[in-house]
């Protein structure tokens, strides 16, 4: 299949709900990248909510620092909702058959192992050890590693005592957007966005008044707390860690009139009291 084969089919996922990772191991061209995070970044309008975050990786052949500067650099659509890893695996051939190592794609194993990891952990480090690979396409050097891991390139060491481990956490942000610019913290608000708009559509034919507002952010911050206690967010005490806002500000009267009630969250990533913002907008005041 062509690259326009593979963004094509993307749209196909519209109508599949219920998936927080999305990937095409083998398939690393930088224009199947920037699709698959667009695709990411545009499913609210599909699902009303942003539901999924894009792994993906460069071309097998691609096994030199410049060439993995010049993909990152020749990206058509930079996003927070995707992230790249680089370079490939290598693991003995399962059929026997070749006497050398097979090359593999790593996005598989990145998907493998987010199921292990809370959503606000970061899926690198000593933890994010890749099992039953022999070898990487190139072994990077530390000043390789620094090069390239600001630049929004997840690299793949080798380490003695650790093996072969995942040891970078950055998502394909701009500049502009340096809140996101770790893949746990634009987990954890797709996360919490997926979470709360599934969990509030009790809300769509209640009146859209104070009663409401006090409900929700009562319900939403009881699941907060509960996250809060799990250690999702820096702080040591709930208001350095997250806040729930619903009231006259988030939700005007032209909000009002258009049936949608909105809520905002915010939540301490990294540093107490520093908070990255999401907004859930819900309908409400419908007639049945």
């Amino acid at each position: 299949p062509s690259d326009a084969d593979y963004q094509n089919a993307l749209p196909l996922l519209d109508t599949v709900k219920d998936f927080s990772l999305l990937a095409i191991p083998g398939i690393g061209s930088n224009k199947i990248l920037g699709a698959g995070t667009t695709y990411c970044e545009r499913r609210a309008t599909v699902v009303g909510v942003n539901d999924c975050f894009y792994v993906g990786e460069m071309e097998c052949d691609k096994d030199t620092v410049q060439e993995a500067q010049q993909y990152i650099d020749t990206l058509p659509q930079k996003s927070s909702y995707g992230a790249v890893l680089f370079p490939w695996l290598e693991m003995p051939d399962p059929t026997g058959i070749l006497p050398t190592p097979i090359k593999v794609p790593p996005s598989g194993a990145f998907m493998g192992m987010a199921g292990k990891f809370p959503v606000w952990e970061a899926i690198a480090g000593t933890k994010a050890n890749i099992g039953g690979v022999s070898g990487l396409t190139v072994n990077l050097t530390d000043a390789e590693q620094d090069f390239l891991n600001p630049r929004g390139v997840n690299v793949i060491r080798s380490f003695p005592g650790s093996g072969i481990v995942v040891w970078g956490a950055r998502t394909l942000s701009t500049n502009s957007q340096p809140e996101w610019r770790y893949i746990p913290v634009r987990r954890m608000a797709i996360f919490l966005e997926v979470s709360i708009y599934n969990g509030i559509q009790w809300a769509v034919f209640q009146p859209n008044d104070e009663d409401l507002w006090a409900s929700l952010r009562l319900n939403i911050s009881a699941f907060m707390m509960n996250l809060f206690r799990q250690g999702a967010f820096q702080g040591a005490t709930p208001r350095e860690a997250f806040f729930v806002k619903c009231d006259a500000e988030t939700t005007t009267q032209a909000d009002i009139d258009a049936g949608v009630v909105n809520v905002l969250v915010g939540f301490a990533p990294l540093k107490p009291a520093e908070f990255v913002v999401v907004k859930i907008s819900q309908k409400a005041g419908q007639t049945a």
